[in-house]
């Protein structure tokens, strides 16, 4: 955090040594999404489709508030580069609030919009097991937000470890209790004692897996907050309106672009399913290798948000640009590892999942086209990354807005119904607007590092 500025290679280093652990417990969240479709696959193409479904509309709708509570990120990092621990202990409490308020008014819509949809007339084969699922998962938003919160935290006072920790132990238990949630305990041995009572709960089950994984998770990193020393003092932790309002201010934009982009992929999902159930399931099993590997992108785009706050916070614009640069590389980098192993290894992948026979001619393609927009998909990751870090959130709302809907859906809508090219078509047009995003992204970064960036609390 001091004035100089390190060599590429020292900088390199130091962000791998931050992005490894965010990038494991970033993959983390996702993982429990896929961990989720893996065992729901294995209970038949309908209740797959359900959980893709449901999975689709709870991100369009949560996306918006864990993009909010982005908001807090470089509030934080900034404060830590102005060494004001104290500021940046305060941010957390009163981003423990928002969490709280935005999380429990946004699960009221996710049990809700389930029950309206008969009154519109829209019926389907899955919509009980949709229900179901979202009813148990409503209750997990404010726990995710508050997780997300605390992991801004942590992640910018470099206390990464306890993230990884809570990551592993929390997927572990996600995943015993999706089998045995969704499958009954009557199979496990007889030293099992009660667990054998539990009845297989299908889709339900895993739902309540993860809202179960959602509170272990934030349990431990929230104990972790401990060991980060505050010189001066703990802050008072009462509600502070104008701090709230400003993390309003700074994550508004950020809510809104990951909504866009979120939601553009869960458009993505409900044009599938229009196609029929095994599209959707192909969707679903393609999306989830697909967010995986983002997550990764993300991670790296987190730690360079948190290295360019730092060099914000300290006014130092040259090594904010150099971290924001070497940021895009290694996201850059890691993708086209990533795209290399979906373009080789698709029919592998497919079968990993578990996917019905009746799918796998469609699930294989799409991995390839997931192969080929894994770069853009990492540019654009880590390009709203480090321009959050700078604290310039706008733009990168307004690139996904142009980007995805100006120009992704257009394509996907043109290629998959009037081309006839089906959910190909559709991922053919998520491919063109990822690539508009990612271009768009690192031409703001890459201009506006140019000149000099002011802390958001100057």
């Amino acid at each position: 955090m001091s004035a100089s500025i390190p060599s590429r290679r020292e900088e390199f280093r130091e962000l791998w040594k931050l992005a490894l652990p965010i990038a494991i417990a970033q993959a983390g969240q996702s993982l429990m999404s896929f961990v989720d479709t893996a065992v729901v696959s294995r209970a038949g193409t309908e209740a797959l489709a359900a959980v893709g479904l449901s999975t689709a509309v709870f991100f369009a709708i949560s996306s918006f508030a864990m993009g909010l509570m982005m908001g807090v990120d470089p509030l934080v990092s900034q404060a830590f580069g102005a060494g004001n621990a104290s500021r940046a202990r305060a941010l957390l409490w009163q981003g423990s609030y928002l969490a709280v308020i935005v999380g429990l008014v946004l699960a009221v819509p996710l049990m809700v919009v389930p029950r309206l949809l008969p009154y519109f007339g829209v019926e389907f084969a899955e919509r009980s097991q949709f229900q179901d699922y979202l009813d148990w998962r409503a209750p997990s938003l404010p726990l995710m937000l508050l997780f997300i919160n605390t992991r801004s935290y942590l992640q910018s006072a470099a206390l990464t470890r306890p993230l990884v920790v809570a990551t592993v132990v929390a997927n572990v238990f996600n995943l015993g209790a999706d089998i045995l949630f969704v499958f009954g305990g009557e199979v496990l041995p007889e030293w099992c004692g009660p667990l054998r009572l539990i009845p297989a709960m299908g889709v339900k089950g895993s739902a309540i897996a993860t809202l179960l994984c959602c509170i272990l998770q934030w349990a431990l990193v929230a104990w972790a907050v401990r060991q980060v020393p505050v010189p001066g003092g703990i802050p008072s932790v009462r509600p502070v309106r104008s701090d709230i309002l400003q993390a309003l201010r700074v994550g508004v934009p950020i809510g809104l672009h990951i909504a866009a982009e979120v939601g553009v992929f869960s458009l993505a999902g409900v044009l599938a399913r229009w196609l029929g159930p095994e599209s959707m399931s192909a969707h679903q099993i393609a999306i989830s290798f697909g967010s995986l590997s983002f997550t990764v992108a993300v991670g790296i785009g987190n730690a360079g948000s948190v290295r360019v706050g730092w060099a914000v916070g300290s006014r130092n614009t040259p090594r904010a640009r150099l971290s924001g640069l070497m940021a895009f590389v290694s996201g850059a980098g890691f993708m086209s590892l990533s795209a290399l192993m979906f373009a080789l290894f698709p029919r592998q992948l497919a079968e990993l999942m578990g996917t019905p026979a009746e799918v796998m001619p469609l699930v294989v393609p799409l991995l390839m086209v997931c192969a080929v927009f894994q770069i853009s998909d990492g540019i654009q990751g880590v390009g709203a990354g480090v321009l959050r870090g700078a604290g310039d959130t706008r733009f990168t709302f307004y690139a996904n807005m142009v980007g995805h809907y100006g120009v992704g859906l257009p394509v996907a809508l043109l290629l998959g119904f009037g081309l006839k090219l089906g959910v190909f078509g559709i991922w053919w047009g998520l491919c063109a607007g990822l690539t508009a995003v990612a271009l768009a992204l690192f031409w703001r970064f890459y201009r506006q590092s140019a000149g000099t960036f002011q802390p958001l609390e100057a």
